[in-house]
């Protein structure tokens, strides 16, 4: 029923409206809402208007627990109170039939007592019966009676219980104190601005306790509101609650004091910042996790065989927690590598030779001969796609020019992750955690979590080559770790079903279908980074202090690229940072990609693997010595002698250190990893020399042992390359062939005054002939 009484609040449209006056002869009420606004309306008007009800805070019909609030349940209630509202059920049961329990058929042995007895009493008699009981027993036990609640019972009282727990139930007969409403501490407005004051304040403060808090906050309300005090009282204008008090409001409002303030600070801003938003992940590909760390277990590179440690870096999706990418360097990666694993999980696998075919493509919806005809060979049973977001860590690796292009290229999102908030990155952190335990810890070389727990001589107990653990971790993940049973990873929609990567694959493939998108081979070309420049009439283009041509240039130069914007004019230059040997260049008219090779490569043999660090070093030494190269002919063979240590080849093995060692096995690992993801018909097109192939390990050794490169190799092959390119420039001054010297013997006899004519030996030279023949058979 409605109450229109003046006061009364009725909500309308989601808005209060209260009850100014009402005549009901006339049917007409007025109401007004908080802005002071009236409206006059009739009763049928809002009696059949569907947006319109009473509001719950006024009626008059409901307990005052449940006005303005979600009805109460015997859920709110502790244990404690629980006792007392079935003790109170158990009175207004005996009061309503006589019988504890409300029913003749599990009377107990006393019952129905006389003064209970439906058949001779009625119910105000028992009523009576019942305050007068009440009354007793709170004489006799007052404090026992008073925690029950049961020492000023009256008519009233059973009566009221009877009618509350016949409309709501046991809980009628609660006490509504005891779901008083949770308002919290009753805070002016003056104190709320000096809380929130404080609190900034204190973000850029060193850490504060709560007592220096508590006297910010009364400083604060005393110089800005208390300053000036009325002229009846002395009486301070604003209340300040006590210590206890402010700190409990503390806690509520800002949380507990534990923190330290460089992570309090962060979480303030990231809070400030927040959107309240979340991502649900439910399908493979629309988030991938990338992350690198330094691997835990000692490896042999593969030039000089010494132990050194390897970054790995690692993609996973977090849909099905499949590992879908990962590379192993020697230097920490660089936005090239970042690059180059984006490009791994958007191909498919190739299959190895020493893989069987449990590990080929095995997942329903695509058959494999249909995927290994797109890729050009058999694929291994693990995922690729195109990724939609990739999350990523802070490192300057993931924040340059060059990813935001190749974000552009690949469409798709690389997003940091927020700052302290491990649940953004959390499930590569405990993909690498189970790599280490399930794999990394058994093999030999592991040097543990700390250096506590680290073995006697790691390094000494290193055997597998960069490309041996590299095979290791492949054939790891394509076998157990895609087969591995879900732990706490099952998805929302079977949380209890065994569940692998796998299965949650090809669930992903039967519900939402699978896209066959295999990038072309020119995809290698376009994530690599962009060098606007000219081009020279008759040296190329000139990249990072190196020049480089080809005969994909003849037709543009001296011409312009005609390109507006910043760099107009310019052409575009891809060039792979691993192996400056050679850049590439796309035809403006026909998009064909072009290799154009250093200027400074021998036309024969072959030069040793170098870096951008290399060429840097070269120029200074250049400088150092007063040169100024015309061509980059002159710069080869400095370049080769820091490449080889820049010391003599006897001296090699004695003096070369280790971190040198380190830093020509790291440029070697570079350029064949970049030669390794360039595509096979790259370099056949204009036929440039290859990097230098280092023996390794594994190649060198017939029988499949470890046979590291010696320094001196390393030296003797520097010795060659500068030979073998001195020799070409000697030739190539002189590119005319020189004509035979003659014998010593001939000089003589055309200066000879003594020699006779060639016509005195007509007759005997078929003589002197047969002599000569017969000489040569006897021999």
């Amino acid at each position: 029923m409605w109450i229109l009484e003046p006061g009364a609040e009725l909500i309308i449209s989601n808005t209060a409206w209260q009850v100014q006056s009402c005549l009901p002869h006339l049917g007409q009420v007025t109401l007004v809402d908080e802005d002071g606004e009236t409206w006059k309306a009739s009763v049928g008007e809002l009696i059949h208007r569907a947006d319109c009800r009473p509001s719950t805070r006024t009626r008059a019909d409901l307990p005052a627990a449940n006005r303005g609030r979600q009805p109460k349940s015997m859920d709110d209630l502790t244990p404690g109170q629980r006792t007392i509202v079935l003790l109170r059920m158990e009175h207004l049961r005996e009061v309503e039939t006589g019988f504890r329990n409300g029913h003749a058929l599990a009377a107990l042995p006393h019952e129905p007592r006389p003064q209970y007895d439906p058949d001779t009493t009625t119910l105000t008699q028992r009523r009576l019966a019942k305050m007068d009981e009440l009354r007793k027993a709170a004489a006799e036990a007052p404090v026992q009676a008073k925690t029950n609640g049961l020492h000023q019972v009256s008519m009233r009282t059973l009566i009221r219980w009877d009618t509350a727990q016949a409309k709501y139930g046991p809980i009628g007969v609660a006490d509504d104190r005891w779901l008083r409403e949770a308002t919290g501490h009753k805070i002016t407005s003056e104190l709320r601005e000096a809380l929130y004051a404080v609190y900034e304040e204190s973000q850029h403060r060193s850490r504060l306790t709560m007592r220096d808090k508590d006297f910010l906050i009364r400083q604060y309300i005393h110089e800005t509101f208390n300053s000036e005090k009325s002229d009846d009282s002395d009486a301070p204008r604003v209340e300040i609650p006590s210590y206890d008090t402010l700190r409990a409001i503390w806690k509520d409002w800002f949380g507990s004091n534990g923190a330290r303030q460089r992570y309090a600070r962060s979480a303030a801003k990231a809070k400030a910042y927040a959107t309240g938003w979340h991502i649900v992940v439910h399908r493979p590909g629309q988030v991938v996790a990338l992350d690198s760390t330094v691997l835990p277990v000692k490896v042999l590179e593969d030039v000089f065989g010494d132990p050194v440690s390897v970054h790995l870096t690692l993609a996973l999706d977090v849909y099905t927690r499949s590992i879908v990418a990962f590379r192993l360097s020697l230097v920490s990666d660089t936005s090239i590598d970042v690059a180059m694993v984006l490009r791994d999980m958007m191909m498919p696998l190739p299959m190895r030779p020493d893989w069987g075919e449990d590990m080929q493509w095995a997942y329903p919806g695509v058959p494999g001969t249909v995927v290994a005809d797109f890729a050009g060979h058999e694929v291994a049973g693990l995922p690729f796609f195109a990724p939609e977001t990739v999350t990523t860590d802070h490192g300057s690796v993931y924040r340059n020019h060059h990813l935001v292009e190749v974000q552009r290229v690949i469409k798709a999102n690389i997003k940091p992750s927020r700052v302290l908030r491990p649940t953004d990155k959390q499930s590569v952190e405990r993909t690498f955690g189970a790599i280490r335990s399930l794999l990394l810890a058994v093999l030999l070389g592991y040097q543990g979590t700390d250096t506590a727990d680290r073995g006697v001589d790691p390094e000494a107990d290193a055997c597998l080559t960069v490309a041996e653990m590299e095979h290791l971790i492949a054939t790891w993940i394509v076998t157990t770790w895609q087969n591995r049973r879900f732990g706490s990873y099952a998805p929302s929609w079977d949380p209890r079903g065994d569940h692998s990567p796998n299965s949650l694959f090809a669930a992903a493939m039967s519900q939402g279908g699978f896209a066959l998108r295999i990038p072309p081979a020119e995809l290698y070309y376009q994530l690599l980074p962009r060098h606007k420049v000219m081009i020279h009439g008759k040296r190329g283009v000139k990249i990072k202090n190196l020049w480089y041509d080809g005969e994909a240039l003849d037709p543009y130069r001296g011409e312009l690229s005609h390109r507006g914007g910043k760099n107009k004019n310019k052409y575009v230059i891809h060039r792979d940072p691993r192996d400056p040997c050679f850049v590439f260049f796309q035809d403006p008219n026909t998009h064909d990609w072009h290799t154009l090779r250093w200027t400074g490569l021998p036309e024969e043999g072959e030069v040793p693997a170098f870096s951008d660090a290399r060429v840097r070093e070269a120029m200074r030494e250049l400088r150092k010595r007063g040169l100024a190269p015309k061509g980059d002919t002159e710069l080869l063979p400095t370049l080769l002698e820091l490449i080889g240590g820049n010391i003599p080849v006897e001296k090699w093995p004695s003096q070369l250190s280790k971190r040198q060692r380190t830093e020509h096995a790291r440029e070697v690992a570079q350029a064949a990893a970049a030669a390794s993801d360039r595509p096979k018909n790259a370099v056949k097109k204009e036929q440039p020399p290859q990097p230098a192939a280092v023996p390794s390990a594994q190649t060198d050794s017939p029988e499949g042992k470890v046979v590291p490169l010696r320094p001196k190799d390393r030296a003797q092959q520097v010795h060659d390359a500068v030979n073998s390119e001195r020799r070409r420039r000697r030739e190539a001054a002189v590119p005319d062939q020189l004509s035979t010297p003659p014998d010593l013997s001939e000089r003589l006899r055309s200066s000879s005054l003594l020699a006779l004519l060639d016509d005195d030996f007509d007759d005997d030279d078929s003589t002197i002939k047969a002599s000569k023949a017969e000489e040569e058979a006897s021999q």
